[in-house]
């Protein structure tokens, strides 16, 4: 496992939201992290491929994405220590050491190269993460210059949930809030406004009324 400098307040902080709860994430977030199982069956890896998960956690969506493309090998970055150690109990007792690295470092300023021995990915995706990093437009700009020239950058986080009850909203945020997580109103015109930018294609899903937002910027189309 690589390390990196890292930004010392929000890893600390990380570290400390996540140093008790990710002994109980996995089995607590699969109710309301809803749209990851669908991010990781609309990556289309190539044969071979190589995929780059920002923001892993304990390892949950690399180990799912790993077992439905044996073929490929992954990449996980997270700034919690605490996080990583998990990940990589959980990746070791997968029996996928030899397919799944994970390195420690901020996902808004990353150097693939350093930390991995890889400077291009063919898929790059980040699930529920984005509402957690300050900064967060960075890691959607640093991600996109990761990505292989045909590559693709898939994305799941909280949306808006603008078709849903005016009470649900209220409850959802003040239970977010306690976990430092901020829905990013922005998130849909910042992951246009990139594809713009770098000429590629762009893809957008609302699901469940809003409640989640799923995004695909697609590379040399």
């Amino acid at each position: 496992m690589s390390t990196t400098e890292l930004p010392a307040s929000h890893a600390e902080l990380m570290d400390g939201v996540y140093r008790w709860q990710r002994h109980i994430y996995d089995l607590t977030r699969k109710y309301y992290l809803l749209g990851r199982d669908r991010l990781i069956a609309g990556l289309d890896l190539p044969p071979g491929g190589t995929v780059l998960e920002l923001g892993c956690g304990t390892g949950r969506n690399i180990i799912l994405a790993a077992r439905g493309y044996p073929d490929a090998r992954f990449f996980g970055l997270d700034i919690s220590a605490e996080m990583l150690e998990t990940a990589g109990k959980a990746i070791d007792r997968e029996g996928l050491s030899d397919r799944v690295t994970l390195a420690r470092g901020d996902a808004t300023d990353f150097d693939a190269g350093a930390l991995y021995g890889i400077e291009r990915f063919d898929r790059i995706f980040v699930s529920y993460s984005l509402s957690m990093i300050p900064g967060w437009e960075k890691t959607v700009s640093a991600a996109l210059a990761a990505l292989a020239p045909t590559g693709s950058l898939h994305i799941v986080d909280f949306g808006q949930q603008e078709g849903l009850p005016g009470w649900f909203r209220t409850l959802l945020r003040g239970w977010l809030n306690k976990f430092h997580v901020t829905p990013r109103a922005s998130l849909r015109g910042v992951l246009e406004s990139e594809a713009k930018r770098t000429g590629a294609t762009f893809r957008f899903r609302t699901l469940y009324r809003g409640y989640a937002w799923l995004a695909v910027i697609k590379l040399g189309i």
